[in-house]
């Protein structure tokens, strides 16, 4: 089974962490510049078969996404499940965890999946069922970060946060009725702390398995952020509190 990988940062990624996966790889005919030469040859020197393409071909390939003239045909990577979690729980000492709960957009998920690799956390959990699919696009978005942060997909969430709780993990949630606010939350020690969809929020179910709910304080007009926007300022409040 294979998969479409496209984008330079993607790519990059890929043959930083896992070179063995790569089949084929396919570039821009006539396109010469120097954020893409280095690749091809660090990808020549793996053996990787190197194509020319047509930007049309190229354009059919990403199903309206911007590959920046290179995109990779690769063996299928490895996909977490519900069994995988105690394995990487019993490696952690402080696990920071991320839950995304009706995240149905795979840019949205990109988005997520790049803070929190830049944010340190652990792994990322979403339900099997109302979340997006982890395809090449999420992975463009995510310029990497999908190499780096296991994605664990569960069949029952609400399940899932109990087995969190027994491992003394802490769930915060966000919500825009919380009575205080992230900046008054206490962010250090194992925590996971969940994301629901734009508008819609978390699921009732997921809210009744937090330990904590928190909002983003809000001065304008807006009544609420893009989920990948407010992933960032909560996990980003929690790096800051972790390594005060």
């Amino acid at each position: 089974m294979s998969e479409i990988v496209f984008g330079l940062h993607a790519v990059q990624a890929l043959l930083d962490r896992d070179p063995q996966r790569f089949q084929e790889v396919f570039i821009l005919k006539g396109r010469d510049d120097r954020r893409l030469q280095p690749l091809v040859k660090a990808l020549e020197a793996q053996g990787v078969v190197i194509q020319l393409a047509s930007r049309q071909w190229l354009d059919s390939q990403v199903e309206g996404g911007v590959h920046q003239g290179i995109v990779a045909k690769v063996k299928a990577g490895r996909q977490y499940q519900e069994n995988d979690l105690p394995d990487l729980l019993a490696d952690l000492t402080a696990p920071f965890l991320l839950i995304l709960d009706g995240v149905t957009d795979p840019h949205n998920l990109g988005a997520c999946l790049r803070s929190a690799d830049a944010a340190g956390v652990h792994a990322v959990i979403v339900p099997r069922d109302r979340s997006a699919p982890l395809n090449a696009t999420a992975k463009k978005v995510a310029s990497g970060a999908a190499e780096h942060v296991p994605l664990i997909r569960v069949t029952n969430l609400a399940r899932t946060m109990r087995l969190l709780q027994d491992a003394n993990i802490w769930i915060v949630g966000t919500a825009g009725e919380a009575d205080h606010d992230v900046y008054q939350s206490k962010l250090t020690g194992p925590i996971a702390l969940v994301m629901g969809a734009e508008g819609e929020g978390m699921r009732r179910l997921t809210r009744e398995h937090c330990d904590e709910l928190i909002s983003i304080p809000m001065a304008g007009s807006v009544s609420s952020l893009n989920v990948s926007v407010a992933t960032g300022i909560c996990l980003f409040e929690a790096v800051r509190q972790r390594k005060a």
